[in-house]
């Protein structure tokens, strides 16, 4: 069997999670997540303790039921904690600004860029060269911090783009005479 699916998850307190046949609903403090269990993993919730198993010894089922744990282990986190990413603008004029369910981005074409924020998700701007987004669901926070990323990657001769916080830009030489 998959390791990551052995080892068990402990719910936090303040953590609701609620089984019913193939779907797990997990609520906390910041919000509340589903999702629909695979039907060849099985999922047991004791004494706060959150188990899985596999009802055959597949490979393909076996690694199921470490993905659905990880799923699982992201929600509880998500609705405890929380998830964010940071983005850094570099470039002359390169700023964000957020303003309700819209970001506005100065990213040095010829027209501001909108980006309409999707439910779920809140974008905070504590400078103009830094973007800070976060949620509860793990997938979606990524997801948007990359559409974001996407409208003016890093460009590898002056680094110049928008970047995750923690990215390293690998640099290239110049041109020579």
């Amino acid at each position: 069997m998959s390791r990551i699916a052995n080892s068990p998850i402990n719910v936090p307190n303040g953590v609701e999670v609620k089984v019913n046949a193939s779907n797990v609903h997990v609520k906390g403090s910041k919000g509340e997540l589903g999702l629909e269990m695979h039907s060849s993993v099985d999922m047991k919730l004791e004494d706060g303790v959150i188990t899985f198993a596999t009802k055959s010894s597949d490979k393909k089922i076996q690694a199921m039921a470490g993905t659905m744990r990880s799923l699982v282990n992201n929600m509880v986190t998500g609705v405890s904690q929380g998830f964010e990413r940071k983005l850094l603008l570099l470039g002359v004029g390169y700023r964000a600004q957020a303003q309700g369910k819209k970001l506005n981005l100065q990213l040095g074409f010829s027209h501001p860029v909108e980006y309409t924020i999707p439910d779920g998700i809140e974008i905070q701007t504590p400078s103009q060269t830094e973007i800070v987004v976060s949620g509860v669901n793990k997938q979606l926070v990524g997801q948007v911090a990359a559409d974001i990323r996407s409208y003016r990657p890093p460009e590898p001769y002056k680094g110049k783009g928008v970047r995750y916080a923690d990215e390293q830009v690998r640099r290239k030489e110049a041109k020579k005479k």
